[in-house]
């Protein structure tokens, strides 16, 4: 039934959601309903006529099918020394398990009960066994849970209709949650205790920051998962939904694999390697099944066309599918394999044999139709990765209870995801709050509800793209000069900033003022004119002019004097990791230019530009509504303050007074450099021993709310732009990335960024490019970008050409249009010219002069 249709169902789940909420947050066991297991579950054998391989742990034998049962689901399921009992299943019949489940990398588990095992097995020893119910990789024979036939026809005899008591969690949550009925409470099948105290179970010192960082580890799983899915987009082309990885027996630069997957058939990928033993190697994607796999072939290639193909699939041992004689009179496709029932991790297609006994093969294309299998679920092998070492407090839990907790907040995120429509706002400026659920945001990351929100609320605010552009005349050389000497000039009226806020503040001529909730599509906000420079803006003076406004909120180099007021550097200048922050300045009270940063912000969520802002977690929780925590937050402002207030809280009296005396008073030092009274006549006042935990409460408030006005104008104009429901549906690490970018420019990142020309991978040319960039620092790859696309953070899509001259040079530079987002690249002799050049570039040739005469 439809929440949308019974709002009794609607009202329990939030109401449930919010105990969820509350008990997360303590750190304590969740309700027993959000846990449930049924205590029963039946299973039939599902044959698999097409693989010799059981996935199941299952061999038929002469009556019926044997179900391999093992003490624990950790035991290989092919290792016949550590399986404990075989069950003889006989045709038609079923075998009766738990609800509880285990996924692992064999595949999924189902346990079975010493009870179970008893009806099965009399005289047994084991308190539990645990079978294999469906593999990941070589598919066989699998159980498929079925509604038994006795409880069937008992439920009839007895009821006179087929009456099945509840035995799934989400329909436990709703019965123990609704106490309105119009008739009997529907009946709930008895639970299997041990695996919902399992699911229930809070390891000792575990808190909600650890579940935190459980979503975090989840998520960022799923996050290398796109990674691979844009690198296949890149590499594989069509065969991108279906395929991890492709690799070939041998490859050239004139014959690249990508080729096979380009979908022209006028390209193709040619072997070379003389011993003709060539191949083509598949790494599926998890779940995927071959309907159909394809290879295009060409009779005019002669000795090189393909004659007989084997099809080779499995996991670490491969087996043969099958074996197709191609006629040497076709042009076109060849089917090679279709219709297998299973998922194959690896399938290997390897050329036997070529026309007139060619030593090289040549395939014009290579195309897959495929379904996927149900998705398994979490994988408890997962949580043995060493990528936990970025995780600490993950680190001393043993992988089980990880796995049992992650599965909860599965269970959790499938709640919310239930009820989160009803609990957005809608679009309305900056009306509506999500305050019921602020507390768990880093939870949403792991909705698969949230994106489809997040679009229709910005499609749902979004106006149409204006008629006409408006043109902005900026002097970069007064600028420059600006930022070379603020201090003679306090007005900063010579400012970028304050050059284009005039231009684009609205006028009597333009009565209305932008309002950057524009499509996404519209990349291009305003047309800029840089005096003295020779330009024609077709976008790359736009994102330059962005970029330029960024440097002067936030500098990135720690020596440069400030250009604007409105921003001040943090304390933690000698701190590597948080040295480059910035807060909004307590003593700037231009909260109009505040707002104006805001919008940009929001224009930039909501588009595909960037204002880079050096900002740390303080900032970003306020702008996005999130609860800001003093010890997790400040240190990003001023580490020595939230040491010393610590050190205060714990020291006894002795050294307190012998540190102190009567020298502190109420007040304190604020990031400007102000001094404020925590109380009244604060400054006459000594802080005594017994008081020091009022005078830390003090200091705290006061310098967590230092920028709050700032702060208030910059999300006012952050509001205007981007809906409320936005920003309570994205993390402010989220909103973040969106607005400023990726910080990081790895040289993996720049490949799946970059097109070349008529160039390879395997080209010289690009592969000197690829080690000049690899020898960069990040700041280097960030002007790298910034010279090419007139963006500094990712993502930033760009094209590089080689000049076509056939003698190298060393003398000639690297040019670039920032408005087409392209590099033409002379031809260096060594990658380390081609590394001095391209620095050189990037930091000496940035302004524009080759757009116009």
């Amino acid at each position: 039934m439809s929440l949308s249709n019974n709002p009794h169902y609607l009202l329990g789940r939030i109401r449930f959601l919010n105990r969820c909420i509350e008990s997360l947050r303590k750190g304590e066991s969740v309700p027993e309903c959000l846990c449930y297991v049924p205590k029963e579950e039946c299973y039939k054998i599902c044959k698999d006529s097409s693989s010799a391989s059981a996935s199941c742990g299952a061999s038929t034998g002469s009556i019926g099918t044997l179900i391999s049962v093992y003490e624990s689901p950790h035991h290989p399921p092919n290792s016949k020394t550590l399986c404990k009992y075989n069950l003889e299943l006989k045709k038609g019949t079923c075998i009766w398990t738990t609800g509880e489940k285990f996924c692992n990398d064999q595949g999924l588990w189902v346990k079975i009960s010493k009870e179970q095992l008893e009806e099965q097995r009399p005289g047994q020893e084991l308190e539990e066994g645990w079978i294999l119910v469906c593999k990941h990789t070589e598919g066989g024979d699998s159980l498929v849970p079925v509604e038994s036939p006795e409880t069937i026809s008992r439920q009839q005899q007895l009821l006179g209709f087929d009456h099945k008591p509840c035995n799934r969690w989400e329909q436990v949550v709703d019965v123990v949650e609704n106490a309105l009925y119009k008739t009997n409470k529907p009946q709930i099948a008895a639970c299997d205790d041990a695996a919902v105290q399992k699911l229930r179970y809070v390891p000792p010192g575990w808190t909600f920051e650890c579940d935190e960082d459980l979503v975090h580890y989840l998520y960022d799983q799923k996050e290398e998962e796109d990674v691979m899915q844009k690198w296949a987009e890149h590499i594989l082309g069509c065969l991108k939904d279906s395929v991890r990885s492709i690799g070939v027996s041998s490859n050239e630069t004139y014959s690249d694999p990508r080729y096979l997957t380009d979908a022209d058939v006028d390209t193709y990928w040619e072997s070379a390697d003389k011993s003709g033993k060539h191949w083509i190697r598949l790494e599926m994607r998890r779940g995927v099944v071959v309907k159909k796999m394809m290879l295009s072939v060409n009779m005019d290639d002669q000795n090189l066309m393909p004659k007989k193909i084997t099809i080779h699939g499995g996991g670490k041992h491969l087996k043969k599918l099958n074996e197709v004689d191609v006629d040497e009179t076709v042009t076109g496709e060849v089917c090679v394999l279709q219709d297998m029932a299973c998922h194959l991790p690896v399938i290997e297609i390897r050329i036997e044999e070529c026309v007139d006994n060619g030593t090289d093969v040549r395939i014009r294309g290579l195309s897959i139709t495929s379904s996927r299998e149900k998705d398994l679920g979490v994988n408890a092998d997962e949580f043995r990765s060493s990528k936990l070492v970025r995780y600490p407090r993950l680190l001393s839990v043993p992988p089980d209870v990880l796995y049992h907790r992650a599965l909860l907040i599965q269970r959790f995120v499938h709640l919310l995801d239930s009820v989160l429509p009803y609990l957005v706002p809608a679009w309305n400026y900056s009306l509506g709050d999500f305050s019921k659920i602020k507390s768990i945001k880093q939870f949403l990351p792991l909705s698969k509800r949230r994106a489809e929100l997040i679009a229709q609320s910005l499609q749902d605010s979004e106006t149409p793209e204006p008629p006409t552009k408006p043109k902005v005349v900026v002097n970069r050389g007064l600028a420059a000069a600006h930022r070379e000497n603020p201090s003679l000039d306090s007005s900063c009226r010579n400012s970028l900033f304050n050059q284009m806020y005039e231009a684009l503040k609205g006028s009597a001529k333009r009565k209305k003022t932008l309002n950057y909730r524009w499509p996404s599509t519209y990349e291009q906000w305003w047309e800029c004119d840089f005096i003295g420079e020779g330009i024609s803006d077709q976008g790359g003076g736009f994102r330059d002019s962005l970029t330029d406004v960024s440097a002067e909120l936030c500098p990135s180099s720690a020596e440069s004097a400030l250009p604007l007021p409105f921003f001040i550097r943090t304390s933690n200048q000698d701190a590597s990791d948080t040295k480059d922050y910035y807060v909004p300045n307590p003593s700037c009270k231009e909260f109009h230019k505040y707002e104006w940063i805001g919008q940009l912000m929001g224009g930039a969520l909501r588009g595909k530009e960037f204002l880079v802002l050096a900002l740390p977690s303080l900032v970003w929780k306020q702008l996005t509504g999130e609860p800001v925590i003093w010890s997790k937050d400040f240190p990003a402002v001023d580490s020595v303050l939230v040491n010393l207030l610590e050190a205060m809280e714990n020291m006894d009296q002795e050294m307190f007074e012998f540190r102190f005396g009567e020298e502190l008073v109420y007040t304190t030092l604020l990031t400007d450099g102000q001094m404020v009274e925590l109380i009244p006549g604060g400054s006459n006042v000594s802080v005594h021993y017994k008081d020091r935990s009022q005078f830390i409460c003090l200091v705290q408030k006061a310098r967590l709310e230092e920028s709050k006005q700032q702060i208030a104008a910059m999300r006012a104009g952050l509001l205007k732009v981007v809906p409320q429901a936005v920003l309570d549906l994205l993390t402010w690490q989220e909103v973040e990335k969106k607005v400023c970018g990726d910080p990081e420019i790895t040289v993996e990142a720049l490949k799946l960024s970059a097109q070349f020309g008529s160039q390879t991978q395997n080209d010289q040319r690009v592969q000197y490019l690829w080690e000049a960039l690899t020898n960069f620092t990040n700041e280097d790859r960030s002007r790298f970008l910034k010279f090419v696309t007139g963006r500094s953070r990712l993502p930033a899509p760009f094209c590089v050409y080689f000049e076509r001259v056939s003698s190298p040079t060393n003398d000639e530079l690297p040019r670039a249009s920032t408005c087409s987002s392209t590099l033409d690249l002379p031809k260096y002799t060594s990658a380390k010219v081609c590394e001095d050049k391209l620095r050189f570039a990037v930091y000496n040739c940035m302004s524009i002069d080759t757009d116009r005469d």
